[in-house]
């Protein structure tokens, strides 16, 4: 039979494969019981306006984001998205793209694959999109998840923005799918680092880690404002842009700058990350 590169490593078998793993489930896992554990927390707690002087609290009723999250599934939807990528999801698109090559390293199975042989470029690119892919299945889960326990919860009230305007039907759903998108292309840098650092270190926990430490450098830098316009240039610094997509006319002047930023540094992160594989000596 002939050998073909192309054939070897099939992107169907390391998906189910890097699917079936522990860490996946457990990923997903939390991304099913955010939006189940707030629903949780706000029946079973007081009342929405207790413990505040303005009644800012979340479900509230106020005009602000966290106020308005119990007004209806879509409302309740931004919240938790709002809620995850803070954190969760940082670690989460961390873990998926920075566990992906070292973890092979650190079970000395690296060097095998790449016997088979598998060519290093190509073993690169198929773990690379089945981390990718991971990542986006565990923000659609964290939407869907969210915005049905919402509907169960709190109905099907449109959708109300603390900025202005009332979206209902299609257009909720499509200024969900906007902020949708521009979250997952926002962490594309934070997968980027992740990767880069998966192919520099045999110790996953080292690669999801730098990952997650730089994420909370830049946030830390980005709340200087002694800084200045200087700020505009971190990574992350535009990473809550979304909530222009939120107006009764959508701002994309932000989310542009935000959604470049992360794609120049994603495919120059993943360009290093590529350069350094190939002249890698594999030891494990």
């Amino acid at each position: 039979m002939k050998y073909l590169p192309e054939k070897t490593l099939p992107f169907s078998v390391e998906f189910i494969r890097q699917f079936r793993r522990r860490r996946t489930l457990v990923a997903y896992s939390l991304m099913v019981l955010l939006p189940l554990l707030v629903v949780a927390a706000v029946k079973l707690g007081g009342s929405a306006d207790e413990g505040t002087a303005d009644g800012g609290n979340f479900g509230s009723g106020t005009l602000s984001l966290i106020g308005l999250a119990t007004a209806g599934a879509a409302n309740f939807t931004v919240v938790m998205i709002f809620f995850a990528t803070g954190f969760l999801l940082t670690i989460v698109f961390a873990l998926f793209a920075g566990d992906t090559v070292a973890s092979e390293a650190s079970w000395s199975s690296l060097r095998y694959l790449l016997a088979a042989p598998v060519p290093r470029r190509r073993l690169l690119g198929i773990k690379l999109a089945v981390a990718m892919t991971l990542n986006l299945f565990a923000l659609l889960i964290l939407i869907l998840t969210s915005y049905l326990v919402g509907l169960l919860a709190f109905g099907s009230s449109p959708l109300v923005s603390p900025i202005g305007g009332t979206f209902t039907g299609g257009e909720a759903l499509f200024r969900l799918a906007i902020i949708g998108t521009y979250v997952f292309i926002t962490l594309l840098f934070v997968s980027a680092v992740a990767f880069y650092m998966s192919v520099r270190t045999d110790v996953p926990l080292g690669a999801v880690g730098t990952a997650v430490i730089l994420v909370i450098l830049f946030a830390i830098l980005d709340a200087i404002s002694a800084l200045g316009d200087l700020r505009n240039w971190l990574p992350g610094h535009y990473s809550q842009a979304w909530t222009d997509a939120l107006g009764s006319q959508i701002t994309w002047d932000n989310m542009a700058k935000g959604a470049a930023s992360s794609v120049i540094l994603f495919l120059i992160l993943i360009t290093f990350a590529y350069l350094k594989f190939e002249r890698k000596d594999i030891m494990s």
